[in-house]
């Protein structure tokens, strides 16, 4: 067996895991250098995407063929037998998803260091990602990896006994997996498309195949291993681009220590921008469009029926004049894409008012990058009320984030994998230190874009705009919206409109490197996104089939049979989930955001109270999970945008002290400890660490107790 080390995993073990790990960094390298001197000596743009997609789907999916199984101790977690740095490299990669990697520094740029009042802010995302890891060492993950279970449901189960635990924990894993999942999905589809030229919904059916085949065949074994792999492409995605763009402005690579000074530069733009006559122009012109919206919804029906009048004899205007062909073209698209009722008409119409009257505000609606808060702790009523609003929600969000982290399934199960305690809470650690390794840049590149764009790209003549942005809004329009609101054929700041999405992929564009670094950046999203859907496939196939169906009849009773099953219910709820992203439901981190909630309400009181306290009873836990999770999944459903428009309802005016719903854990989770607590003081149980489970019924299975 050779030597073996103070984990109990063999030296020889961890020196061919050494060994490969090297080999697969030297082989990237080679490919990026590859691609460089390709396009370098002429090789299309239309080349490069495609190779960088295939090469590193490629070398995923060999990873995962190597790794299949049906040895269930395999399957589920990865025999026990990760070594806590590798398993802390392919924890990150898990928690490095699609919203981290794609949409954290647009979050930032967007919405600047603490939030608009209505939206909580990108710092928000880093404290609370962060802290998170830090409940996770504390109160979770040793714990758990002392009971050798295979998920967490599992722990309800043997922690509380009986039926109902188990159930709902293995319902909650697969709502919080399944919109997790979602958003992942569909930042494939938009790297896919952009890297290959194909449809959108094209580019989500070619990632998934990715997805697949580094998570179908081996479980939790080929992805640990494909993890560990993605986590070194994106290491490379996101801090060349971020390093390239703090050489060009600031002279140094390190863009971390250095984008500070990059801060006062934006502030006296920001200021510029906000007297700018120009500016004030498009912001003029986008109050009279607000207004005309708030105008026709005064009677929707009319409204539409003049507009459809108004269109045809544009149509036919342009016709008798002979106007040029592109003319009449652009006339019968504006009518084809008039809403076909009025109920359609309104929805679109609300949205429109609201979305200009935003952006006739200063810098487009977006608050300074550096301002503290929105609003003014010494201003008029309106300005505290608001500043305190957005001292809420930051803080609410942090809060969600951080226990959400410490309830997620997919993540909790990443502990399973290590073979002992101490390595477990070693691995919390190197999670953290590959985490901040990418968490300390994204405010980085979110300043030192902001300022590429102020001081570069606006100002510029609309004939003269790079082509990325055309580009990307055929992908997506919602990702890039430009329009010449004036009519001066100049770009001004309140033209321009970014999504979140597109801020990191963008960037080597925007900043004018070379195309095999867009390449790069898109495969390291790719493998950000590809790595947590692996994870969360898995989480929910487990549930479906380990967790849900154990005890049904027609599930197989041997333990292959039921690895199996397992990865058939993945490949089912893997093409559900790219549906549903194909429907394009919402930006990528309010989808992730939603998701951390619901974990943090149905998993997080019920699991840190089993693991601390004995006399927390099965009844009482079950009461706490559906008070949490009820609670936090009525909110987000009432204060929804759908769900008001649809209701007739105005916006926001169901909150609860002002918090957005994708906060709506902050609620939750409190309503699931004092229901646990009540229960328990009402209603006691005789103290029992384990209820119904053929497990050992010794405490040793509890650390905490």
């Amino acid at each position: 067996m050779g030597q073996r080390s103070d984990s109990g995993i063999p030296r020889s073990y961890r020196w061919r895991l050494h060994r490969n790990v090297l080999l697969f960094i030297a082989l990237f390298l080679c490919l990026l250098g590859a691609m460089a001197w390709a396009e370098h000596s002429g090789l299309s743009r239309n080349l490069i995407g495609p190779i960088f997609l295939f090469s590193t789907v490629m070398i995923y999916a060999l990873i995962g063929i190597s790794g299949r199984t049906t040895d269930p101790d395999e399957y589920f977690v990865a025999g026990r037998r990760v070594p806590a740095m590798y398993n802390g490299m392919a924890t990150a990669a898990d928690w490095m998803s699609a919203a981290s990697f794609i949409s954290l520094a647009g979050a930032l740029y967007l919405q600047g260091f603490s939030g608009t009042g209505n939206q909580p802010g990108g710092l928000a995302y880093v404290m609370g990602w962060t802290g998170g890891f830090c409940l996770v060492a504390l109160l979770i993950a040793p714990s758990l990896r002392a009971m050798q279970l295979y998920t967490l449901p599992d722990f309800f189960h043997v922690r509380y006994g009986g039926r109902w635990p188990r159930l709902l924990a293995a319902w909650a894993a697969i709502l919080c997996s399944f919109t997790y999942v979602v958003a992942q999905i569909y930042g494939i589809g938009l790297i896919a498309s952009r890297l290959t030229g194909v449809q959108f919904e094209i580019g989500i059916l070619l990632g998934l195949g990715g997805v697949l085949l580094c998570s179908f065949l081996g479980g939790m074994r080929a992805i640990t291993w494909t993890q560990v792999a993605q986590y070194i492409v994106l290491l490379f995605a996101f801090l060349i681009p971020v390093s390239w763009l703090a050489y060009k402005q600031l002279g140094t690579p390190f863009a971390p220590l250095a984008y500070g000074s990059q801060l006062a530069r934006i502030e006296a733009l920001e200021t510029r921008l906000m007297n700018d006559p120009a500016e004030l122009e498009v912001r003029q012109a986008h109050l009279e469009r607000a207004e005309m919206y708030r105008t026709r919804l005064l009677d929707v029906e009319q409204s539409l029926l003049d507009l459809r009048a108004q269109l045809e004899q544009r149509v036919r205007t342009l016709k008798a004049q002979g106007a040029d062909f592109a003319s009449i073209a652009q006339a019968r698209r504006e009518l084809l894409a008039m809403p076909p009722n009025a109920a359609v008409a309104r929805e679109q119409w609300q949205r429109a008012q609201a979305d200009n009257l935003e952006r006739s505000k200063p810098l487009g609606g977006m608050v300074p990058h550096a301002r503290e808060f929105r609003g003014d702790p010494a201003g008029a009523a309106a300005d505290r009320q608001l500043f305190e609003t957005s001292q809420l929600n930051f803080l609410a969000l942090v809060f969600c984030l951080m226990v959400g982290t410490a309830g997620l399934p997919h993540l909790l199960t990443r502990y399973y994998t290590t073979p002992s305690v101490a390595e477990a809470r070693t691995s919390v650690a190197w999670s953290l230190f590959f985490i901040a390794l990418l968490y300390l840049s994204a405010p980085a590149l979110a300043v030192l874009v902001k300022f590429e764009l102020m001081n570069s790209l606006v100002g510029s003549s609309f004939e003269q705009l790079p082509s990325w942005i055309a580009q990307w809004a055929r992908i997506d329009p919602a990702l890039v919206e430009v329009a010449d609101i004036n009519g001066d054929r100049i770009l001004q700041w309140g033209e321009l409109k970014l999504g979140a999405d597109i801020i990191m992929l963008a960037t080597p564009e925007l900043g004018g490197m070379p195309f095999v670094v867009s390449g790069l950046v898109a495969a390291g999203g790719l493998a950000a996104a590809l790595s947590t859907a692996d994870g969360l496939l898995l989480t929910i196939s487990n549930a479906l089939v380990h967790d849900m169906g154990s005890s049904r009849q027609y599930t197989p009773r041997s333990a292959e049979g039921r690895v199996i099953l397992s990865k058939f219910a993945l490949l089912a709820v893997a093409m559900l989930a790219a549906f549903v992203a194909a429907l394009k439901p919402a930006q990528i981190l309010s989808l992730v955001s939603a998701s951390f909630s619901l974990a943090a309400a149905a998993f997080f009181p019920a699991m840190v109270l089993g693991l601390r306290s004995a006399r927390i009873g099965r009844s009482a836990a079950v009461a706490g999970m559906l008070a949490g999770w009820g609670l936090t999944t009525y909110y987000m459903v009432v204060n929804g945008a759908a769900f008001r428009q649809f209701w007739g309802l105005a916006p926001d005016s169901g909150l609860w002290f002002g918090i957005q719903p994708l906060s709506s854990g902050v609620f939750g989770v409190p309503a699931g400890f004092v229901t646990i607590w009540l229960w328990s003081w009402l209603w006691p149980e005789k103290p029992s660490p384990v209820l119904g489970s053929s497990a050992d019924r010794s405490s040793s299975h509890y650390p905490g107790l």
